[in-house]
């Protein structure tokens, strides 16, 4: 099978080079085919310059700008329109989650299989934030009845096919919620696997602070209105379609 390997990127400098490398590395022994794929979300600490200068050395390395910064939700929805490979795997560019863990996420992607998704296996984060994580998550299950265990672990990998067959629309970080449910209503197969979760070694979450909690949860609310009560589907080939 063919394989997309893209990272989400915002003032991630410190940690892509690396993860490019690794990414390089692994899908040269997994797929009959590959790309790597870096959406830059309007970064502003040098990383756009090393991507220009990596993608000099790696022809497959394809590096997608934004002029501004989109969101997290925003950078997503580039990758997954602009990957070609019929598996897609995206993890964050900030490096806490150690690319290794995709070869065996790689072994169960098997047919009937169309979404192979991790979970953090301990959690590398001060205190509060793993006591506020395991409250979100607990929340968001109950409220969207999400099956998987954590819907908050951006280590996946996906088909293409199943991609094709939903229209993600939150440009926060929602769009985990969003990808899931959609995909779950869709109909499509998820497996779930253990994976290692680091201890963040250069910048900030910025979930916390107050003015992002308050849009999070309006947020929230409307996403919870369309996939929960008007049960959208969102099974729309004809406005969304791969090619």
């Amino acid at each position: 099978m063919t394989l997309s390997i893209f990272f989400p990127c915002y003032n991630d400098v410190h940690s892509i080079g690396a993860l490019i490398a690794d990414a390089e590395h692994l899908a040269r022994k997994l797929a009959e085919d590959y790309e790597i794929l870096v959406v830059d979300d309007g970064s502003e600490d040098g990383s756009r310059e090393l991507l220009d200068s990596i993608a000099l050395s790696c022809p497959k390395l394809r590096v997608i700008k934004h002029e501004s910064n989109r969101g997290y939700g925003g950078a997503l929805r580039t990758g997954f329109s602009n990957s070609r490979m019929e598996l897609v795997f995206y993890t964050d560019g900030d490096g806490q989650y150690r690319l290794e863990s995709l070869e065996s996420l790689w072994e169960l992607m098997i047919p009937g299989v169309d979404v192979v998704n991790g979970y953090k296996q301990g959690r590398s984060d001060p205190w509060y934030r793993i006591v506020a994580g395991r409250l979100y998550l607990a929340f968001v299950r109950q409220v969207f009845r999400l099956k998987i265990r954590d819907v908050d672990c951006d280590f996946r990998i996906i088909r293409r096919s199943a991609l094709s067959r939903i229209t993600l629309t939150q440009d926060s970080g929602l769009i985990c919620i969003e990808l899931v449910k959609r995909l779950e209503l869709a109909g499509h197969k998820f497996v779930e696997m253990p994976v290692a979760h680091h201890p963040r070694l250069h910048g900030s979450s910025q979930f916390f602070k107050p003015g992002h909690v308050l849009k999070t949860l309006s947020g929230m609310a409307g996403m919870w209105w369309n996939l929960m009560v008007r049960r959208e589907t969102a099974v729309d080939l004809a406005s969304r379609v791969f090619k």
